[in-house]
């Protein structure tokens, strides 16, 4: 009875503001000079930057001047979109990484490295994501929308916080989705396996909450970064076409563009006025959002929440620590080869 109460005002509270009909309202009240910021000493970097939202926010944010590390899985899709972005902007300094977010070691390395080499990231933009609809279980053993959505997020975030926190503003947004209304946050089964019948939109949904939970709880820990949370609403992306062919087929008439989706992530990464709010918070149309629907019981206990944390950092230690023995072991084989052709040399 939850489950279908939370369905049906989810999809009313959807159709009236979700869609584009809700945005056009919403924007009525935009501060119309919020956005025009210089951005030409600022850099971004904006996961799953190929398609849909993730690209509309990157070729805004680099219309406007900033420096845009473009992370994408797919490298011939990835240098389209990014000489698409060029040639659009006139902007050189965009620059492609290839990374697939559901390998946990590799978006630890990457991250790793991004730290290393670079010397300033500002803001970082948590856009990619994934919505499966059948079970995918990694060798890793993890299944990949969690590792995607959730696991992914939290590393490469985790990982990049130093950097960060070495801008005089820096911001962290994460992409999340009205989904999360429709679930109660789930700390005991990260990878379904409890899931009698594997449902690919409710996991999506849990995955988004966990985001939410995510973003308030960085912002107790890092107040010296702003992290928000949002909704781009209900918007005509690649993403929903495959993964939600019944839901776009649906309210194809009603759904945002990309630009209209992507409005309150440049917002949230470029504005004065989201400094000015507390930290860690969820937003739609530019605006604080209520995270809970009325009567929904779906709220989490702060111990919950503390928890979903702890588990996640236990798993990002553990990635940390395989990652760490395996470069180990490389130099070693690496120290001998060099060791063994000295000898032979010799």
């Amino acid at each position: 009875m939850g489950s279908f109460y939370r369905n049906a005002v989810f999809i009313t509270k959807g159709i009236k503001e979700f869609t584009k009909g809700g945005y056009n309202k919403s924007e009525k009240s935009f501060d119309l000079k919020a956005l025009d910021v210089d951005l030409s000493e600022k850099v971004f970097m904006v996961t799953g930057a190929n398609s849909g939202i993730g690209k509309s926010a990157a070729e805004t944010l680099a219309q406007k001047g900033g420096t845009v590390h473009m992370v994408c899985r797919n490298l011939e899709r990835g240098e389209e979109a990014k000489n698409n972005i060029i040639q659009k902007t006139g902007n050189q300094d965009i620059h492609l990484h290839i990374l697939d977010m559901s390998k946990p070691n590799n978006v630890f390395e990457f991250a790793k490295s991004f730290q290393e080499n670079q010397p300033l990231l500002d803001v970082l933009v948590n856009n990619a994501g994934c919505m499966i609809n059948t079970r995918e279980k990694q060798e890793d053993g993890l299944e990949k929308n969690f590792a995607t959505n959730t696991l992914g997020t939290y590393i490469l975030t985790t990982e990049l916080i130093p950097l960060l926190s070495k801008s005089s503003q820096g911001r962290v947004i994460t992409v999340s989705s009205g989904g999360m209304y429709t679930t109660k946050l789930n700390i005991e089964d990260f990878n379904s396996d409890k899931m009698s019948k594997f449902d690919g939109t409710f996991v999506y949904a849990q995955n988004k909450r966990q985001q939410v939970v995510m973003t308030s709880q960085w912002a107790k820990q890092h107040s010296n970064v702003l992290f928000s949370a949002m909704h781009p609403g209900w918007a005509d992306t690649p993403a929903v076409r495959t993964s939600m062919p019944g839901f776009y087929n649906t309210f194809k008439e009603k759904l945002r563009s990309p630009e209209q989706g992507a409005d309150t992530i440049v917002w949230l990464a470029i504005a004065d006025e989201p400094t000015k709010l507390d930290n860690g918070q969820f937003f739609l149309d530019r605006k604080v959002a209520r995270t809970h629907l009325p009567l929904a019981w779906t709220k989490s206990t702060p111990e919950e929440d503390e928890k979903l944390m702890a588990r996640l950092q236990e798993l990002f230690e553990s990635i940390k620590s395989q990652t760490s023995e395996v470069q180990a072991s490389e130099v070693q084989a690496s120290e001998e080869q060099a060791s063994e052709v000295q000898a032979t040399g010799t």
